[in-house]
């Protein structure tokens, strides 16, 4: 499930964002599919050394919970337990189905957004929050 600043973009942000944040599930079949999909894109720890072997497979992503990672196609967060939430089936429970033409994909909500960046507290976060609690109250009428 996409979260973070490209799902605050799909919601109307005009913030520009570097990395992709997903929240996944941890449901074996499924931490199969994400580490076939890391693979394909020669996902690295982002930071770390090349020298340290690491293999994301299933097993690995069970043992942790949030990764950065480094890949062909830039940077991207895969986390179990965003700041401020429990995790994916918290989030999955409002998440909203967004047709990107080809695929399909959940998107946190803007509420749950505006939790996860609040509890993160970075600066950056805290603006996100007033733009975020502002598309919010546009698209609320109020």
């Amino acid at each position: 499930m996409l979260i973070g600043g490209v799902a605050a973009r799909l919601h109307g942000s005009p913030s520009l964002t570097r990395d992709v944040d997903v929240c996944y599930s941890r449901a074996l079949a499924n931490l199969e599919r994400l580490a076939g999909v890391l693979a394909t894109l020669h996902a690295r720890l982002r930071g770390a050394d090349d020298n340290i072997p690491f293999l994301p497979d299933a097993r690995t992503l069970l043992a942790g919970a949030n990764f950065t990672f480094t890949t062909d196609l830039g940077d991207v967060d895969v986390l179990a337990r965003p700041a401020g939430v429990a995790g994916y089936d918290e989030l999955a429970r409002s998440a909203e189905l967004v047709d990107l033409g080809d695929v399909s994909v959940l998107v946190a909500t803007l509420d749950d957004l505006i939790r996860m960046k609040t509890a993160a507290g970075r600066a950056k976060d805290r603006a996100e929050v007033e733009i975020l609690a502002a598309l919010r109250d546009e698209r609320d009428g109020t």
